[in-house]
């Protein structure tokens, strides 16, 4: 065998050799990178606890859309009665026309001079052509009405389709904000089920205990607290706010659903535009929305009842209890709870009504 015969054989069998270990290589690293290590209890709780808090920034951020879809749809309703009174205009205007070029087609197949030739009575027949003059203006002015009228129902239609459009664009993104939100709790469910069956167990009960406990703080029809939490033992608030955080913990055990406002589950804002409902202030759908829908209050100036919004940007509201506490709907998979005031990152807070 040549020397270049051996060298090449060597080459394709180095080659096919290094090619083997790059594949196996390739294999050896998405092996581990798909083997994720598992994590423990505490790490899972944390992982999931934030995606959950991901998916509550996307629900806040597809809630604080929701003004903007109500209005525009409001606009789009608005237009489109517009344009149909309009049509009923433009269609009146379209007989009133068709009618008098019946009539003067009628009276159109012979000259004047003729008719006044051929009429029996002249006198009556310049009558009647006074008045066919007076009908040509009839004619005049019904056709400016009717170029009016349809302007009008073009610009109409032309704002409608506008206004659809801007709406299908907001729509859109709270579509994208809503696919977050199930991204975030899938990813969530894939760190709970990295788990072992006991570990995930006992991260339900633990769930099922949080609420359970809350459920048993809840005040009677009444107003008096029922749980023996000493932080808590008489909110000191009267008036609106005392109704809005007797309706707020009413709801305290009831589970955190994303778009929800009662009567039974709550994302965070949806607990407190229901509670402050209650009391007769009308709040929107969004932390974002409501931080502007009150008066501005210091951190060293709250009062029960005023609302405080936590991160930044605003991604989350609660209502606050007094000493150092506040009522909120936390995030996907826990309920209605009573929390301490700095867990979250503290932002702002308003005074409803």
């Amino acid at each position: 065998m040549s020397i270049g015969r051996i060298n090449r054989t060597k080459g394709i069998a180095l080659a096919a050799i290094t090619s083997t270990a790059v594949a196996a290589g390739v294999i050896f690293i998405q092996g581990a990178a798909d083997a994720d290590p598992k994590p423990t209890l505490e790490e899972a709780k944390k992982q999931i606890a934030t995606l959950q808090h991901e998916a509550e920034e996307a629900g806040e951020s597809a809630n604080d859309l929701r003004g903007q879809i109500t209005a525009s749809s409001a606009r789009v309703k608005a237009l489109q009665a517009g344009i149909a009174k309009q049509q009923a205009q433009v269609d009146a205007v379209k007989r009133q026309i068709g009618s008098l070029a019946v009539a003067g087609y009628q009276t159109s197949g012979i000259s004047t001079t003729a008719q006044l030739l051929l009429s029996s009575n002249p006198d009556q027949f310049l009558s009647q052509a006074s008045t066919a003059q007076a009908f040509a203006g009839q004619q005049n002015s019904a056709l400016r009405r009717f170029q009016i009228a349809q302007g009008k129902l073009t610009d109409l239609q032309a704002s409608e389709q506008a206004e659809l459009g801007a709406l299908q664009a907001v729509q859109a993104k709270q579509d994208v904000f809503k696919k977050q939100i199930n991204t975030k709790l899938d990813a969530a469910q894939k760190v709970l089920d990295k788990l072992s069956e006991a570990e995930q167990k006992r991260i339900e009960e633990e769930n099922a205990k949080e609420a359970e406990e809350a459920r048993r703080q809840r005040p009677t029809r009444d107003g008096d607290r029922t749980g023996d939490d000493k932080d808590l033992p008489n909110v000191p608030a009267s008036g609106r706010a005392k109704i809005a955080i007797n309706a707020a913990l009413s709801q305290l055990g009831d589970s955190y659903v994303w778009g929800a406002a009662g009567p039974n589950s709550y994302d965070c804002s949806g607990l407190t535009m229901y509670a402050w409902g209650k009391a007769g202030v009308s709040l929107s759908h969004s932390s974002k929305a409501q931080a502007s829908e009150g008066r501005r209050v210091s951190k060293s100036e709250l009062m029960p009842g005023d609302l405080v919004f936590f991160f930044s940007p605003i991604s989350h509201v609660g209502i606050y209890l007094g000493n150092g506490r506040i009522v909120h709907a936390p995030r996907p998979g826990k309920s209605v709870e009573i929390s301490p005031l700095d867990e979250n990152p503290y932002n702002t807070a308003v005074r409803p009504g």
